[in-house]
């Protein structure tokens, strides 16, 4: 059987009679993940976009008035590709290529070549360019803040301490927000093997203790015999630095390390003690914010000291109100500990994150579809969407610098659904009207296509042929084409060279390649590179007729910031002091008040400490059945829905209060929004918790209720900080009651008019 690689792993499907009937797990694979299974709903759907769309409105002119519930009229590639191509020669000549913006942001293939930011990337620059956005929604403030205290991004995705280092090293894992394994079942590029379950067990059995510090039991592995602990959410930087009281005045904190790999310990000593602001950040002070007890911190703080100890931060931590926070005090935890640098020991953050992290990384990266260089310099950070497109020409700080916002006109969008992964989708849904056009590649009709003016079908993996390179891991898959095209869906690539042809620079684009031609080019590309470092790959021929190559890596395991440790000197980290820095000047010179120069605790914008009675606060993690929110319509994602809703977890005591029982439809309500849910009672959940995953496709009302359980219509959409300007997803605090009346019946997976006429 032909295999395929995507975002959650190898699968092999089964075809019969041109239909997809099966996706077979790879018996190469511990812990196969089903979320393939969503194919088998996907392609022949009736939730397929067959032909190019054009918006019933958009012809009309009605400038983007009826966006987001309009109807379409299906046309031809001819007809949609000279609208929109004139359209676009008419914004770049009016307003410069700074007022297109190329959205394409996601996951979307997990293929080599057919990756949608690769191929709509080139495709803008050869354009002349489009303002782009910096970051991502999964850790941008880790990423912005990281490189200030060691200077690279480190300790966050690629290049922590492996497992290989952990297990039977480490004698106390230490995980702030847990090490949820349904995250693990993913990793950017494609998943060979799904190891991190077996790592982990390992770890426990070699006898490595696990402390899961969070407000759900099961984000960590019930095999593990955790210890759970339960702050209030958003609290974490209150609790680390009643840790690190005790650490400091009871002699437990390795000054020699402080003194030898760290800078402006001093400083921080001083706000810790309270000499800077009056209030000592003792375990009682932390007590009265977090909720849990002085004795259990004191415990904790003096178990860390005396033990190898591993302290990890979840990426979620980072995605709320001061999320550079709790990143920049894990570091200065750690480094109390004096443990950075020794197998079992020091810092990291995303494990259990996604599956790649704790694989010790290839000594080489792997070609990928060359995209040119951008002309346009102009771009936002990517959470800021909808300040873009609401407030153009106001200014906004980033990183240091001072910004303004572009006036965009054109959206240009390939992969990934912003309407799944913004905050405050009702606000997003009003100014996403403002632009001239939008553009969409899309299979689906989910919102982003729905949002659309101008629709351009594109297949799925399995329906074209790509380059499988599951990266950080050493599997090599052709993905070889198993089913035709639906209807008159295209490649992207082919969508792009139609379309640059149609706008003059279709040789440049293709460099007059057609895929199978960019395939062969790409795995010659990593054949050579592969030498290079000792890896001998077949050619391609015996590659693509083999369906797969795995080879073994010779890879000698590092903790993170090893050679740092044993000589800062020799190895400096590439921060203005060569140390770690626990107080940056160069962040202090910002001036920025919401992130000074040092870790510092901020009370969140909303929270359990300042919401008003009978409010809850919302854990909108990632969802179990799906990658975000990609094949929602599938099986596996839609027999996890509670009434075809999302499901809304809380605690029993918590569902007492307000009469709800298992299965009932339930009323989620925020200050922005508000949507349904299917409520399951659960002892894993924190009292004063709602869990409510992301992922389930917008489905809004006439009156801007989500029918489905979009839990982005609820989330608050503000900075991280002017530092890194990052999502705040994680801090938002809801209201919740039982739905009054007859449920509304969910139309997420329902197509949207078509007004078939002849367009010319």
């Amino acid at each position: 059987m032909n295999a395929t690689l995507s975002h959650w792993g190898i699968a092999y499907p089964v075809v019969e009679d041109g239909r997809l009937v099966a996706m077979s797990p790879s018996e190469d694979d511990p812990n196969h993940s089903h979320i393939s299974d969503n194919y088998l709903d996907a392609v022949h759907s009736p939730m397929r976009i067959e032909q190019p769309m054009i918006r019933r409105g958009y012809l009309a002119g009605d400038g983007g008035a009826a966006r987001g519930e309009d109807a379409f009229v299906p046309t031809s590639w001819e007809h949609a590709t000279r609208v929109l191509a004139e359209h676009m020669r008419a914004i770049i000549a009016e307003s410069g290529n700074e007022a297109i913006f190329g959205g394409s942001y996601g996951w979307a293939s997990a293929g080599r070549f057919h990756h949608a930011q690769s191929q709509i990337h080139r495709f803008l620059n050869l354009a002349g360019g489009y303002v782009r956005s910096v970051n991502t929604h999964s850790h941008a403030a880790a990423e912005v803040v990281l490189p200030h205290i060691i200077g690279s991004q480190d300790g966050m995705a690629d290049n922590q301490t492996p497992w290989e280092l952990i297990v039977g090293h480490t004698e106390l894992f230490v995980a702030f927000g847990g090490l949820p394994l349904k995250n693990t079942q993913v990793s950017a590029g494609g998943v060979s093997r799904h190891r991190v379950r077996d790592q982990l067990r390992a770890a426990r059995a070699s006898g490595t203790r696990f402390v899961n510090i969070g407000p759900l039991r099961d984000d960590v592995d019930a095999a593990l015999d955790s210890e759970w602990i339960a702050p209030r959410p958003n609290t974490d930087v209150a609790l680390m630095l009643g840790l690190a009281y005790v650490l400091d005045t009871e002699g437990l904190a390795n000054r020699a390390f402080l003194d030898s790999h760290t800078v402006g310990y001093g400083s921080f000593r001083a706000y810790l003690l309270g000499e800077t602001d009056g209030v000592p950040k003792t375990p009682e002070w932390a007590s009265a914010i977090t909720g849990l007890s002085s004795d259990l911190m004191r415990d904790l703080a003096r178990r860390m000291a005396k033990s190898r100890t591993m302290l990890s931060l979840s990426w979620s931590l980072q995605r709320a109100d001061h999320g550079e926070q709790p990143v920049w005090m894990l570091v200065t935890l750690a480094a109390m500990l004096g443990q950075i640098g020794l197998p079992g020991g020091g810092f990291g953050t995303g494990y259990a994150g996604a599956n790649r992290v704790g694989n010790a990384p290839l000594p080489f990266s792997w070609p990928a579809f060359p995209q040119f260089s951008n002309p346009v310099r102009r771009f936002i950070p990517v959470a800021r969407l909808g300040d873009m497109l609401e407030h153009p020409g106001a200014p906004f700080d980033y990183n240091g610098a001072r910004h303004v916002y572009p006036d965009i006109r054109l959206i240009w969008w390939a992969g990934g659904n912003p309407f799944h992964h913004q905050q405050d989708l009702k606000r997003l849904h009003r100014v996403w009207k403002k632009p001239d056009l939008v553009v969409v590649q899309e299979p689906l009709w989910n919102a982003i296509a729905r949002h659309a003016d101008i629709i351009l079908p594109c297949t799925l993996p399995i329906e074209r042929n790509d380059l499988g390179i599951a990266k950080a891991e050493p599997h090599l898959v052709a993905m070889k084409q198993v089913l035709a095209p639906v209807g008159q869906s295209r490649n992207d690539y082919d969508i792009l060279a139609m379309v640059s042809s149609e706008l003059g620079f279709g040789e440049q684009f293709t460099e007059g390649r057609n895929d199978m031609d960019w395939l062969r080019h790409m795995y010659g590309e990593s054949v050579t590179v592969a030498v290079r470092h000792g890896y001998n790959l077949p050619d391609f021929e015996t590659f693509w007729e083999m369906g797969e190559h795995r080879f073994e890596p010779r890879i000698e395991p590092k903790a993170l910031m090893q050679d740092f440790r044993r000589n800062p000197l020799a190895h400096p980290l590439p921060t203005p002091s060569g140390r770690i820095e626990i107080r940056s000047e160069r962040v202090a010179g910002f001036g920025y008040d919401d992130c000074p120069g040092q870790p510092t605790w901020f009370e969140p914008a909303e929270w359990l400490g300042n919401a008003p009675e009978g409010a809850l606060h919302l854990i909108s993690n990632q969802p179990s059945r799906k990658l975000h929110s990609q094949l929602d319509l599938g099986r596996h994602s839609r027999d996890g829905k509670i009434s075809g809703r999302e499901p809304a977890r809380l605690h029993p005591s918590e569902a007492g209060k307000r009469g709800i029982r298992d299965g009932d439809v339930i009323l989620v309500r925020s200050a922005r929004g508000s949507c349904l849910g299917g409520a399951i009672l659960s002892n894993d959940v924190a009292p004063g918790v709602l869990q409510m995953s992301t992922g389930a496709w917008l489905d809004l009302d006439a009156d801007g209720l989500d029918r489905h359980g979009n839990v982005n219509v609820l989330t608050l959409d503000k900075p991280t900080s002017r530092l890194a300007q990052g999502p705040t997803a994680h801090t938002t605090v809801v209201f919740v009651e039982k739905l009054k009346g007859e449920a509304p019946e969910v139309r997420a997976f329902e197509p949207p008019e078509l007004e078939y006429r002849k367009l010319t």
